[in-house]
């Protein structure tokens, strides 16, 4: 039996979560998961109820910033008492914590870099400091050739660096609810013909003021379409103004929180935009793609990895509001190229960016790392 340990803090069920609870889910019979978790004020809470609900050991810790070196003894005596054969780190603050707690436990430390944002002074200087940690953990993993690079420039080692791309449980989005249509439709005053959608957490590096400015270029051009930006986070009132003073918005344009029930909504978009500025790699456009929606995307992060413009979608330079309305027009005006790119998309996420093949990888890496061998995974089949 393999023991995984993943140390988490995790405020919010986002996209590294799905990508955190998706691998332990996929990875071998024989390959044992407990997650510890900063409780986050709270914030944890909903993604700790999912790893329970998912059957996975969930403890959460008592002892949190700015007591790093107590949480690392705390987590320390958790990876000797459960022996631990490895522990897999998300975050600037786990990957400190994990790190120390590691070399007392004698066993690999494993970071994940999901990407950085800089989008204050503060995350910049933890950042700083994360960089400097990534230099000493065992192993790295990239979620993308583009954070790859960005890892590499900060001094890691290319032998302890592996990019090993997100991935999407690709089983989800094959049944779309037809009910979901409804859902979505309902969310606006009066029906529209098609709907344009965003999704994520609502912070500067999401760029969504660009999507805002471009939906309301877009309004009068198309007035049947509406726009929906689902999501939670700092900008929200911000953003609710900018929408707010734009007529040609009113009525149109909704922002609809956060979605437990995303996955259901997303594949009743007719369209799917990322306006981000930076991304490691985007969960909600392999989503939008796995589900059959055609994306209209910024060219950041591993996005070119998966998006190859005018062939599984389109894509743009970031910051530009008045290009990102013009590519999505090209695709609200022609619906038979909208379909075209999102079923080559399809196929594309659906056989390279599952968690199948996302699983064979990291067991490979720990694997090597530990000398331990688990079972064969479905993942193995996978080409």
């Amino acid at each position: 039996m393999f023991h995984l340990v993943q140390l988490t803090a995790s405020p919010f069920f986002g996209g590294p979560e799905k990508q955190i609870l998706g691998l332990s889910q996929t990875l071998p019979a024989d390959c044992r998961t407990t997650f510890l978790g900063f409780p986050e004020r709270g914030l944890a809470r909903p993604f700790l109820d999912r790893c329970v609900a998912a059957g996975f050991e969930t403890i959460p810790l008592k002892h949190n910033a700015p007591w790093l070196f107590a949480a690392a003894r705390e987590v320390a005596d958790h990876l000797r008492r459960l022996r631990a054969d490895l522990v897999l780190t998300h975050g600037y603050k786990c990957d400190l914590v994990g790190w120390m707690a590691a070399r007392r436990a004698g066993i690999p430390g494993v970071a994940v870099a999901h990407g950085w944002t800089a989008a204050t002074w503060k995350v910049r200087l933890n950042e700083t400091i994360d960089r400097w940690v990534l230099r000493r953990m065992d192993a790295v993993v990239a979620v993308s050739e583009a954070m790859a690079v960005k890892v590499r420039a900060a001094g890691v080692r290319p032998e302890r660096l592996v990019a090993i791309p997100n991935g999407i449980r690709a089983e989800d989005f094959a049944h779309p609810d037809p009910a979901g249509r409804a859902v979505v439709e309902a969310l606006f005053p009066t029906p529209r013909k098609a709907i344009v959608a965003a999704a994520g957490r609502l912070s500067p590096e999401k760029g969504f003021d660009l999507f805002v400015t471009a939906a309301a270029t877009l309004a009068p051009r198309h007035p049947d379409v509406g726009f929906v930006l689902y999501g939670d986070g700092p900008l929200r009132a911000q953003l609710a103004a900018q929408v707010a003073a734009l007529p040609a918005l009113a009525g149109r344009f909704v922002m609809a929180g956060f979605r437990t029930d995303l996955d259901r909504l997303m594949p009743h978009a007719d369209l799917v935009v990322l306006s981000s500025h930076t991304e490691g790699l985007p969960v909600v456009v392999l989503e939008a793609l796995a589900a059959g929606v055609a994306v209209v995307a910024t060219s950041v992060g591993g996005v070119p990895e998966v998006v190859r413009d005018g062939e599984h979608g389109l894509l743009l330079d970031p910051g530009d509001a008045g290009r990102l309305a013009d590519r999505i027009d090209e695709l609200l005006r022609d619906p038979a190229r909208r379909g075209r790119l999102a079923k080559a998309g399809q196929a594309r996420v659906v056989a390279e960016f599952t968690h199948a093949v996302q699983a064979r990888r990291y067991q490979a890496l720990f694997e090597r790392l530990t000398g331990k061998t688990m079972s064969p995974t479905p993942a193995q089949s996978v080409t």
